[in-house]
């Protein structure tokens, strides 16, 4: 009974019957594939005759060179909207005064940007909606009619909807391609010159469509007060920060170069700088005393090398007058009363409030290159000269082989330590440091150093040591009544807390006692 059940092991008998089914499981497989290869070749035979009857229908023709026309009366109007948007408003208004009558009908066109808009919008509007409509009412019926004599069993109102479908998907292909995304193309790229080619075509359509603009106008204006918005509201001028986030973006894709990164940044920053900010201090000023002789003079010129002097009596806030270094030496005698007749001219005062860029002018209209910079009570703060205004504007000159250009540096040891040189601004510190110091009263790290240790050290190279705003200052010199050499530290942030903790409840127990 088992050996019932067992499959029946393959013989030399039935071998030959196997392989007759797999032949015939072959052959039927290949006729199902003629079969459906007959079927494709006759829909490809009628397709093909479906097309050329088409092709040779005459009537077909002017229906697509219809098709044609709208698309490219889109594309004329898409590369207008973008081409007359794009164009440089100045050059064109330097253009039409120059008489040129394009320039003049694009000029009336971007006047009234919002009528503008509205005459391309409509223009685009009614191309696209009558290419649609003529192509689905022409191009529907006979493409229904064609396929039905093919024998295709579909009901004749499906297959006109699925006709429909297809055309004006098909429509939308090509018109958005050609009608919209290459004439865009095209206008970004020469947006002058197609601004210019169809401007009078552009002006023309905005006189045929006035009314129609007029009554679309009226009524979005409607609409806006509706949602309580101002539909003569003027959009905001282009500010600071807007073209400074431009400047930015364009250096960084490198569309600008460093060099005019920084121009243009100076260039905005430059009516927000001071006199006194931009002047050379007291301090650092060479000075010719009225009670000196002609040769400490004359050591004085050599030694340091300037075309203009101040000369002081008594005080250096007492400026009698400005030494010309070259008709100084062009002098025969050097008597004193024939320098200060001949060499010598009365000082131009300006306040230390004045903006760079009033001053600039001021001293461009008065021809001076040369001003002494005098506090609010009188006494002098430095001078600056038109040199140095320009330097704010286009970067510091190089320095003449003969001049000294000051030291001042800022040089990394380790992770928290830096090695400074010099008398560095503030701001250079803060920024090497990474750190904000937030010191109104100092514009200098020595001022910084002289804030905080509540006294001016003698000079010499006797080390001291000082801690402020976070950082621990070793000053190893100082010359002239300034830092000259320092290491500074950045305090470890776990200390500064407790630091911070510890003052935070010394102040505590005072209020408390």
């Amino acid at each position: 009974m088992q050996q019932g059940w067992r499959l029946a092991k393959p013989t030399s008998e039935n071998t030959p019957k196997r392989l007759c089914l797999r032949r015939i499981r072959i052959i039927l497989a290949c006729l199902r594939c003629v079969d459906k290869a007959y079927a494709l070749l006759y829909y490809i035979i009628q397709i093909y005759f479906f097309i050329g009857g088409l092709i040779l229908d005459g009537s077909i023709w002017p229906l697509l060179l219809l098709q044609v026309a709208l698309i490219a009366l889109n594309a004329v109007f898409a590369a207008a909207e973008i081409a007359i948007v794009s164009v440089n408003d100045n050059k064109m208004a330097k253009l039409a005064k120059e008489g040129n009558k394009k320039a003049k009908n694009l000029v009336k066109l971007t006047s009234q940007p919002s009528n503008f808009l509205a005459t391309i919008q409509i223009a685009i509007t009614l191309a696209g909606f009558l290419g649609s409509a003529f192509a689905a009412d022409n191009f529907a019926g006979p493409i229904v009619e064609a396929i039905l004599k093919t024998g295709v069993n579909i009901p004749a109102g499906t297959l006109n909807s699925i006709i429909v479908i297809s055309i004006t998907l098909l429509l939308s292909f090509f018109t958005i391609i050609f009608g919209e995304l290459v004439p865009k193309r095209i206008a970004m790229r020469k947006a002058e010159k197609v601004a210019l080619g169809i401007s009078g075509l552009i002006y023309v359509i905005s006189i045929i469509f006035k009314p129609i603009v007029w009554l679309l106008m009226t009524s979005t204006n409607l609409v806006l007060r509706l949602f309580k918005i101002d539909p003569n509201e003027t959009e905001e001028d282009v500010s600071e920060e807007d073209i400074r986030m431009m400047v930015d973006v364009g250096s960084e894709s490198g569309a600008i170069d460093k060099t005019e990164q920084e121009f243009i940044q100076n260039v905005f920053e430059f009516d927000d700088l001071t006199a006194g900010e931009a002047a050379v201090h007291r301090t650092e000023v060479s000075l010719l005393w009225l009670d000196e002789s002609p040769e400490e003079w004359d050591k004085t010129i050599h030694g340091s090398r300037h075309k203009i002097y101040p000369i002081c009596d008594e005080t250096v806030d007492n400026v009698v007058g400005l030494l010309n270094a070259k008709d100084y030496f062009r002098l025969n005698t050097k008597d004193r009363e024939t320098v200060m007749k001949k060499a010598v001219r009365p000082p131009y005062f300006v306040p230390e409030s004045v903006k760079l860029d009033v001053l600039f002018k001021n001293m461009k209209k008065s021809r001076h290159n040369f001003a002494i910079v005098l506090d609010e009570y009188g006494g002098t703060t430095g001078i600056i000269t038109i040199n140095d205004l320009l330097e704010k504007l286009v970067g510091d000159f190089d320095y003449d082989e003969d001049e000294a250009k000051p030291e001042e540096s800022i040089e990394r040891l380790d992770s928290r330590t830096w090695k400074i040189t010099g008398n560095p601004d503030i701001d250079d510190i803060e920024d090497a440091l990474d750190i904000a110091l937030k010191s109104e009263e100092c514009d200098t790290f020595s001022g910084l150093v002289f804030d905080a240790l509540g006294s001016v050290p003698d000079d010499g190279n006797k080390p001291f040591e000082i801690e402020t705003a976070g950082l621990v200052i070793k000053v190893l010199s100082v010359k002239n009544h300034q830092v000259q050499t320092a290491v500074v530290c950045k305090e470890n942030p776990q200390k500064a807390n407790e630091k911070s903790g510890e003052e935070k409840a010394e102040s505590k127990d005072k209020k408390e006692s």
